[in-house]
């Protein structure tokens, strides 16, 4: 039977040297958070794994006590330091092999997750977020349920028994929400892309302005069939546009949006959110056929290789979900990988394509997993072609006052390979 304890209770449920893992996104268990930085020594000696996503959770080393010891997927603004001293642990993994990292190497002590109350079967839904909780779960020893009066329940997302649970907590937290507005640059890029999308085309896209773009871009499609690490309010405009396949199951392991966008999914019958063990598994992702990949990256060099995740030689992001997409994209039957990005910083900052990846950088996605890149400027098709074809190609998208530099680099490269 499942113990009630109280907000205030809640760092008590930690064991010195144990690990306690906590989900990111929407499904973030802002009042343990909130609970465990009220006091510095709730979080002496603490061991916590999290899936804390940049700029949608917010990570402050200084509100955990110097013992602590926090382990993540994502880097987040203010971390270098406490990475470089080893309070933060930035596992470089996808989602797909943070899965398995999960299965096969990590117990949990204590598993914390938000839920909805209870409906009339005694279940309780893990609402617009799932992502690691069922391997989470599997591997963990307790399990803390913060039973959250404004967590939806889903009916195509995962439910458990509240008889399940270790623990619970009443509590009435607003769930992280998410919006990203576009400008014109992004809506060309995503005119673009959308010209690369068949009708009925399986579809993964991610959080940001082109994403967003995108979604606008593709209201003529049909029979489009998502599948995607995330999902957000997009897939709302997508449906009242007629532009999805009725008869498929689109698929997410999270739902980060408004407020409208959970109220929505209450009780809508083609949609499911599974686990990453689902949702990022390469073998169901190379069934889906037609499938077509869409990711950002802060850089490309002109061999095609992809920078996600550190900008200016600064850690940044992570590479989330993105190279397990881009690889079952590229080897799918009739799938696509494309990634998109502005061909520039800003006026007068500097290019994105760059002559190659400097050694501060991070190849996030080989060369070997893109068929398109695409900016403002155009289309570069990757696919078939050669390393000189590849590099024209996407010399032919930078911006144009960049390109000069680029072809005299290229030739120079040229040189020694």
């Amino acid at each position: 039977m499942a113990l009630s304890v109280t907000v205030a209770e809640l760092p008590g449920l930690i064991e010195a040297g144990k690990l306690v893992f906590v989900p990111g996104s929407s499904g973030a268990p802002l009042a343990f958070m909130e609970s465990l930085q009220s006091n510095l020594e709730n979080s002496r000696d603490l061991r916590l794994m999290t899936s804390y996503v940049t700029r949608v959770n917010t990570l402050d080393m200084a509100a955990f006590h110097p013992s602590a010891q926090i382990t993540g997927l994502f880097m987040h603004p203010g971390l270098t330091n406490a990475q470089r001293t080893g309070r933060y642990r930035h596992l470089p993994l996808s989602y797909a092999g943070f899965t398995r990292y999960l299965e096969d190497h990590v117990d949990v002590d204590l598993l914390v997750i938000q839920v909805s109350p209870a409906n009339a079967q005694g279940r309780c839904s893990l609402g617009p977020a799932v992502e690691f909780v069922p391997t989470a779960q599997r591997k963990s020893r307790r399990t803390l349920a913060l039973i959250n009066r404004q967590t939806p329940y889903i009916e195509g997302s995962p439910s458990l028994e509240y008889a399940s649970f270790d623990y619970v907590c009443e509590v009435d937290t607003p769930l992280p929400t998410y919006s990203a507005d576009y400008d014109a640059g992004a809506l060309s890029i995503a005119q673009d892309i959308a010209t690369l999308i068949p009708h009925g085309s399986a579809l993964q896209l991610g959080l940001g302005k082109i994403p967003t773009a995108l979604c606008k871009s593709l209201l003529d499609h049909k029979e489009l069939r998502l599948y995607s690490g995330m999902l957000s309010d997009g897939f709302m405009d997508l449906a009242d546009a007629g532009a999805l396949d009725q008869t498929f199951e689109h698929t997410a392991c999270v739902l980060l949006g408004s407020q409208a966008l959970y109220t929505r999914c209450l009780d809508w019958p083609s949609l499911r959110l599974a686990g990453c063990e689902t949702t990022h598994n390469p073998r169901t992702l190379f069934d889906l056929g037609s499938f077509v990949a869409v990711n950002s990256a802060l850089e490309v060099d002109l061999f095609g290789q992809c920078n996600l995740e550190h900008a200016n030689g600064r850690a940044v992001s992570g590479a989330g979900g993105a190279p397990d997409f881009a690889r079952a994209a590229k080897l799918s039957a009739g799938g696509l990988s494309i990634v998109a990005l502005n061909s520039t910083l800003g006026a007068g900052k500097g290019s994105r394509i760059v002559p190659h990846l400097a050694s501060t950088a991070i190849t996030s996605l080989s060369r070997v997993d893109v068929d398109y890149i695409v900016t403002e400027y155009g289309i570069a098709s990757l696919a078939g072609a050669s390393v000189h074809e590849r590099a024209n190609a996407i010399i032919s998208v930078a911006a144009p006052e960049f390109r000069a530099d680029l072809l005299i680099a290229w030739t120079s490269t040229c040189q020694r390979l």
